[in-house]
């Protein structure tokens, strides 16, 4: 099962990705996670010492333009790339959870990204999943990647919102795309609710009740300053994470 998580940026999408990733761990699955986020942080939140160390497959420019076949000079790109030995090479471990890190571009005026979009497309059709695996795709903030259809055939797809206007108008926006791209599961996941109020307010605002509500969590915030692990706070949020897994059918 492939599921990917989306949202406006700062609504927390990429901790509720790692608590799932741990409650997923923890009911026996074997859990792989792409932070494909331009700014990516899923290696801090699960607790991987030096994420600084880790390569991300967006600085490898030479594999990339070879697998994406692009070459200089031309507008086009390989829609079929090479992709069968990235896994071993771009890999890490924590704990039991699996992860690989697209990457970001990290200077300016360095283009789109497409030639990261065409591997990270292409990894994800030809990422084939026993029963027990579970990929996990943490996204960029917005909506670009829909734009791109860069997550098109994955199974589920999350839009976590919190109670703000401007959370809702995204999470609205990226809910369309996704009905353009042909993504059939799409679901709102509440964050940052502090009481019934802002349940409603989300309700009301995205026209249906989201799946789960995460509360805005103390534990969590704790967590994140102390530089410790958020997965490590998953028995304070249990119960939303168990509800979106059963709601999954995971």
């Amino acid at each position: 099962m492939k599921i990917a998580i989306s949202g406006k940026g700062g609504v927390g999408k990429t901790t509720i990705m790692a608590l799932l990733a741990q409650q997923l761990k923890n009911n026996g699955k074997e859990v792989l996670i792409i932070d494909a986020d331009s700014s990516p942080h899923m290696a801090q939140t699960i607790g991987i010492e030096n994420p600084e160390a880790i390569t991300p497959i967006a600085e490898m420019k030479d594999l990339l333009m070879e697998r994406s076949g692009k070459t200089e000079g031309s507008p086009f790109y390989n829609i079929n790339p090479q992709v069968d030995d990235l896994m071993a090479r771009f890999m890490v471990e924590k704990n039991g959870l699996k992860l690989m890190v697209m990457g970001a571009i990290e200077t300016g005026n360095s283009g789109c990204a497409c030639a990261e979009n065409t591997v990270l497309k292409r990894l994800l059709t030809k990422l084939l999943l026993s029963p027990t695996q579970i990929a996990l795709l943490d996204m960029e903030a917005g909506v670009e990647h829909l734009g791109r259809g860069t997550i098109v055939g994955i199974d589920h797809l999350l839009i976590v919102v919190i109670p703000s206007r401007s959370s809702i108008r995204t999470a609205l926006k990226i809910k369309k795309l996704a009905a353009d791209v042909k993504i059939k599961s799409v679901y709102f996941v509440g964050n940052k609710v502090a009481d019934q109020d802002d349940e409603i307010f989300l309700t009301e605002g995205l026209g249906q009740s989201p799946i789960a509500f995460f509360p805005d969590s103390k534990e969590i915030r704790q967590a994140e300053r102390k530089g410790v692990p958020t997965t490590s706070v998953l028995s304070a949020v249990a119960e939303p994470a168990t509800l979106i897994l059963k709601t999954l059918g995971v």
